[in-house]
């Protein structure tokens, strides 16, 4: 590029472009599961056309460090730095495209708690793995990961919270939320019972992390959670489970396989998990 401001718009533009596209997904994902679509399926069928190779199904969240922030980066240098005051005129896609991504893994916690209420069991006081803190497969950076959303709101509605991630030892987001990223700024502001969030530590046994739970959020689609065998599960649980797929992690094979077991199924983008569901029960009774 030929000078400094070019190069710095032009990060900022293509990760403000990559965030886009995981915004506008969001709502054609709770298109699909409110209409008997999976997400997956369409996406997969969009990218053999090579001029659409790069979209991407939308998880909890857009973490890491450049795409959330990008964006607002952007909108906030024509404002302050480079002096213009119709920013709220010019910026309209990118200012909501941000919203959007930050509040996207709310919806798992719904998710979470329909799929306890089909089992007859409440939320409040349930326990709860949620397997992967990262904010991508198979890394161990925890900043802007969509999981901690899902931790915080699933706390708030009193379920019991415990995590398990292979690549990440310590989640600093909550190990120093009382000073991280300044006191009184940690996301936990948003939220109601987080103070005890501060002793949350990373499982890495996953057999002992199961015991005893009622719901799975599979977050994160690191390499060690795409190929888990649902009667593992189930066995190291010690009962039927609700089960969450947030990146669809889980083949309809492996769906039909926990619903025989007794288990709950929901995920993200994925609404033709009901019809299997009514497959399943009808072929055993």
């Amino acid at each position: 590029m030929d000078r400094p401001i070019e190069s710095e718009t032009t990060k900022i533009v293509e990760n403000s472009y990559r965030a886009t596209i995981l915004a506008f997904l969001n709502e054609w994902s709770i298109f699909a599961e409110r209409n008997g679509v999976d997400l997956t399926k369409v996406i997969k069928a969009i990218k053999m056309r090579p001029t659409h190779s790069n979209i991407i199904f939308p998880g909890p969240g857009i973490g890491g460090y450049c795409l959330p922030k990008d964006g607002g980066l952007g909108y906030w240098a024509y404002r302050h730095i480079l002096g213009f005051e119709d920013g709220d005129s010019v910026f309209k896609v990118t200012p909501m495209a941000i919203d959007i991504n930050d509040t996207r893994s709310l919806h798992v916690a719904e998710l979470t708690r329909d799929a306890l209420r089909n089992m007859g069991k409440y939320i409040a006081g349930t326990e709860v793995l949620l397997c992967g803190a990262s904010y991508r497969q198979d890394v161990g950076d925890t900043r802007y990961s969509g999981s901690e959303m899902v931790v915080r709101k699933l706390t708030e509605m009193g379920a019991e919270i415990r995590v398990h991630d292979p690549y990440v030892d310590h989640w600093y987001e909550f190990e120093n939320q009382d000073t991280y990223p300044e006191p009184g700024h940690s996301w936990s502001r948003f939220f109601r019972s987080q103070d005890d969030l501060i002793n949350l530590r990373i499982r890495k046994k996953l057999p002992e992390a199961l015991k005893g739970v009622e719901a799975l959020v599979l977050a994160v689609p690191h390499q060690d959670y795409l190929n888990l065998d649902p009667e593992d599960i189930v066995r190291w649980a010690g009962n039927p489970i609700a089960v969450i797929d947030c990146f669809g992690i889980l083949s309809d094979d492996t769906i039909k396989q926990y619903f025989r077991l007794g288990c709950e199924v929901k995920a993200l983008g994925r609404g033709h998990i009901q019809k299997i569901k009514k497959e399943v029960r009808s072929s055993t009774g």
